[in-house]
């Protein structure tokens, strides 16, 4: 059970399915690596090809595609990596990245550890006003810039402002030219329908625990016909792409919480979205002054995670609302990092054309499978009084000692 009273930061990690941690207890008693040729190492082995292909079957994927990693972040970095250094080794002339500037830093970091290292260049991609990738501007970067275009890369849904994104379309204007996609679905995983398959993407990165599974294990989806360049080396795991011992007691509870959560989301997702705007609907009644960010996506049409509620709070510092709101046993979060004690602006809202001081007001409640509408009910009647205390603090900095640069973000 956490620590706050009501927990509203499912978007950072949610509980262990109970699913997750019978199949996880049951393989803690027992024995074997799954690369050892003993009965013990092949019983491990059926495990994680057990898991590996019941994820694959939730993500429309087929089990070969799917490559067992530490989660969100390294299969970011190996998509991203891998795809570009298999690129540039064909075309020396293709280092260009087509990004946007909302997606999350395990992207957005890595884009920049390319420039630094390896003389890549980001093509940035402007999104709308609701955090949407601008389809148009996407176009006409990739037809002016196709040549030189080593890859491009769309979150499936934001973590911060939930803003579901047009994969589908953008990986056809991107083919049209042969340009791999790779996709951080790592929110919109189990939460809206992520199908691998028909997405047309080259690579799709999830990660177990933002489901219901355990923390340190995710999955790196790589279409059959994609080529990766290893980002480590050694045993030759996963095929020659990761190597390293597979985690069979992780592997069964990732398989068992996206199996659970696969089989409910349908009904849950109207669940939640229902809930969502009941939030919503009460926190714009109470808090006149706040502002929805991401697709109001009233009738849960797909265009915003069911889940998801950000909004911008004028004038109060994001961090303190968060305080206020966590002493009264409400833990939310404010989707941006601190860094050195100086408040940072939401990058993602910087993106969607907000100044810097708006960017730092801003609250995130995101809900989850055991969120009930007591739990909302309770944030309703707490956040007023949160919202003018921490308005009367004031904000900790001007805006001429807020940089948008940052690490720590969270998803």
């Amino acid at each position: 059970m956490n620590n706050s009273a009501v927990y509203l930061d499912h978007a950072a990690t949610t509980d262990l399915n109970p699913a997750a941690l019978s199949a996880m207890t049951e393989q803690f008693s027992q024995t074997g690596n799954p690369s050892s040729l003993h009965g013990a190492g092949r019983r491990a082995n059926r495990v994680v090809d057990e898991a590996r292909t019941a994820i694959a079957k939730v993500a429309g994927a087929h089990p070969t595609e799917l490559i067992f990693t530490s989660g969100g972040t390294e299969s970011d970095n190996l998509a991203l990596k891998g795809l570009f250094w298999n690129r540039t080794a064909k075309n020396p002339l293709a280092r260009s990245i087509l990004v946007a500037g909302i997606e999350h830093h395990a992207v957005l970091d890595t884009v920049s550890w390319l420039e630094a290292h390896e003389d890549a260049t980001a093509l940035w991609m402007p999104v709308d006003a609701d955090g949407v990738l601008d389809l148009q501007a996407a176009k006409e970067l990739i037809e002016e810039h196709h040549e030189r275009i080593a890859l491009g890369t769309i979150m499936w849904a934001n973590n911060e402002v939930g803003a579901i994104q047009p994969v589908v379309a953008f990986t056809a204007l991107a083919a049209k030219y042969g340009i791999p996609v790779h996709s951080d679905a790592v929110q919109a995983f189990d939460s809206v329908p992520t199908n691998f398959a028909t997405s047309g993407l080259a690579t799709m990165a999830v990660s177990a625990h933002k489901i219901g599974g355990p923390v340190g294990i995710g999955a790196l989806f790589v279409r059959r016909d994609v080529v990766l360049m290893p980002v480590q080396h050694g045993g030759g795991h996963e095929r020659k792409l990761r190597s390293g011992t597979l985690n069979a007691v992780a592997a069964a509870g990732f398989a068992a919480a996206a199996t659970a959560v696969h089989e409910t989301l349908a009904a849950e997702s109207a669940r939640l979205s229902e809930l969502r705007e009941y939030a919503v609907q009460n926190i714009t009644r109470l808090v006149p002054d706040a502002v929805l960010n991401g697709p109001r996506d009233e009738d849960n049409a797909g265009l915003r995670l069911p889940g998801n509620l950000h909004f911008t709070f004028p004038e109060c510092e994001g961090d303190s609302l968060l305080f206020l709101l966590d002493m009264v046993g409400i833990a939310s979060s404010t989707g941006s990092a601190c860094t050195a004690g100086v408040p940072q602006p939401s990058h993602v809202l910087v993106a969607m054309g907000r100044d810097a001081r708006s960017a730092r007001s801003v609250q995130r409640f995101t809900l989850g499978h055991r969120t009930t509408h007591k739990d909302v009910d309770i944030l309703l009647e707490a956040l007023p009084d949160a919202y003018q205390r921490a308005k009367k603090a004031g904000m900790a900095a001007d805006e001429s000692s807020i940089h948008t640069a940052g690490t720590g973000f969270t998803r």
